[in-house]
């Protein structure tokens, strides 16, 4: 009967381990079915999260109802009807009607399930749109996971439940608190608190499932991307890594070369590639792009090394990969450079080429590659930038080993650089786009178009808020009028990546106190705030009329 729990009473270890399996499996295909739903079907485009709750959520409340009242599913008419029918046609109808209440808990969890996890969202913002393959084999690889957890609780809850006796009644109290329960996470998931008690477990710090997660993610290659800072990487989604590594591939593979270019600056227009210098120079990769904040601290280290050691045989090249459209235009890109000071070539790598052929997935990432062609040293995000400096100094020791050329000695310091050991950021990146918006909380996550928000009076941490009328696209949020956005964070500084068609002025208040305004117009990186401490504060963004386009918030 649909109102037996996973791990009933009153019913064989088959009997119920053929149930569990049932609403595992039915869980899973759900998850990959309802993904496709919304990536591939256009009938289902505009159906908001939030009905999907509302169905997903009614099941299991009817679930919870049942459970505390058995005798409510044997009184309804139509299911008296159905369960004659079933015994008829198959002799076992009791069974049919069972098996099928289990597909229906198992596929009304998928939605659920769907919106829940950072694992899922990388999967459906960044692999799918690139390889429907690859996306596809990486769903199914997450239900399969998804499920079998499902199917381990299930079967520890049966044993458990085998123990209590008479507690495992299926008319007694035991019964009867389960079926509360799942009444509650009905309502929970209806009236959306199940997102806000997610987000208050998740930033409490207590059960920090995202930096698990993404520490898996950051062990495949491909289609995966993420941006770093001193203390994580954020795809956005965050992973803990800044290490600094010989890279553990076996000496004697040559580095990849240079893929797919779709342009070249600072080389006079002229083609650059990795093998041109192979027996003559050192050469330092350095994956960027230009509205990163992680990218830009690391540059005053970059443009020194290449200032300081240049002569000595070091060629740097920049591979700008961009993260949002706007990366691709090439003026851009030569703008920024001017603007940031690089001297050494920047390949555009508008297509994801060359940052294939590395298998790489953050930005910024450094690979040094020696005088044979080899990778010898691979550094992702910020900071040690005295142990890649002194790697430098080595393999260029190594160059000239067979000449009297000294190379250059001591660490440099730019005085225009951020000391980022220092860095206690306790936000992560935010995106304002349907594309990457899981942390947007009082509007549809993940679905495109007009929106109209209204801001609460609670404001979580780490969770973002509009109010106004907004046009959500792909990559960014677009107010349609005097619009505002809330964003509680712990950080010392506020960058947001913006844009506007005409010039639009942003009314900062922080704590409630206004402190700046900040216009924008180009597609670049905006300092919103640069603060004295790395505390916890109210950030308040007003405008007043139509146009900006917010693609990002990242913290230092």
């Amino acid at each position: 009967m649909v109102g037996s729990s996973i791990a009933g009473g009153g019913e064989s270890a088959t009997t119920n381990k053929k149930k569990a399996l049932t609403i595992a499996i039915s869980l899973g295909i759900s998850i990959v079915l309802f993904t496709f739903i919304l990536k591939v079907s256009t009938a289902f485009v505009s159906i908001p999260q939030q009905t999907w709750s509302i169905i997903s959520g009614t099941i299991i409340i009817i679930f919870g109802l049942v459970t505390v009242f058995p005798k409510i599913w044997e009184k309804i008419p139509f299911v008296s009807k159905l369960s004659i029918s079933s015994n008829k046609l198959l002799g076992a109808g009791y069974q049919k009607k069972s098996f099928w209440g289990d597909v229906i808990i198992g596929a009304s969890l998928g939605p659920v399930f769907s919106t829940c996890s950072p694992t899922y969202f990388v999967i459906l913002a960044t692999v799918l749109p690139q390889s429907l393959l690859a996306g596809l084999v990486d769903l199914i690889a997450y239900a399969v996971g998804l499920s079998g957890m499902v199917l381990l609780v299930a079967f520890l809850g049966q044993k458990i439940v085998g123990k209590l006796g008479s507690l495992s009644d299926p008319n007694g109290i035991f019964k009867k608190v389960l079926g509360i329960l799942f009444i509650i996470l009905g309502l929970f998931i209806i009236l959306g608190y199940d997102k806000v008690l997610e987000t208050k477990i998740l930033t409490s710090g207590v059960f920090d499932i995202t930096t698990v997660e993404q520490k898996l993610l950051n062990l495949t290659a491909g289609l995966k991307t993420s941006t770093c800072d001193a203390a994580t990487c954020t795809p956005e989604i965050s992973l803990t890594s800044t290490s600094t590594k010989i890279i553990n591939r076996p000496r004697g593979i040559p580095a990849p070369e240079i893929t797919n270019p779709s342009g070249f600056i600072n080389t006079n227009g002229e083609p650059i590639t990795i093998s041109q210098f192979k027996g003559k120079k050192i050469v330092l990769i350095d994956f960027w792009t230009y509205s990163c904040i992680n990218c830009q601290r690391s540059l005053p280290y970059v443009n020194a090394w290449y200032d300081k050691y240049k002569d000595q045989g070091l060629e740097i090249i920049g591979i700008h990969t961009p993260e949002f459209a706007f990366e691709k235009v090439k003026e851009n890109v030569e703008n920024a450079v001017r603007k940031l000071g690089i001297k050494y070539p920047v390949v555009m790598d508008s297509n994801y080429g060359t940052w294939g052929a590395f298998d790489n997935n953050s930005w910024p990432r450094k690979y040094l590659i020696d005088e044979r062609g080899q990778i010898i040293y691979d550094h992702i995000g910020e900071g040690k930038y005295d142990n890649t400096e002194l790697v430098i100094q080595n393999a260029l020791k190594n160059l000239h080993a067979g000449d009297q050329m000294a190379i250059a000695k001591g660490i440099v310091a730019p005085t225009n650089a951020i000391d980022a050991t220092n860095i206690k950021v306790g936000s992560p990146e935010i995106y304002f786009g349907s594309a990457r918006n899981e942390y947007l909380l009082n509007g549809n996550q993940g679905i495109g178009g007009i929106q109209n928000f209204q801001i609460p009076q609670t404001i979580l941490k780490n969770s973002l808020y509009l109010g106004g009328t907004w046009n959500i696209q792909n990559e960014y949020a677009e107010g349609q009028g005097p619009s505002t956005v809330v964003f509680n964070y712990k950080a010392k500084n506020v960058y947001m990546v913006a844009s506007a068609d005409k010039p639009i002025t942003l009314h900062i208040y922080i704590d409630n106190v206004k402190m700046k305004d900040v216009v924008v117009l180009e597609n670049t990186l905006y300092t919103l705030l640069e603060g004295a401490d790395y505390g916890e504060h109210l950030l308040r963004i007003e405008t007043d009329g139509a146009g900006l386009k917010a693609f990002t918030f990242t913290f230092g």
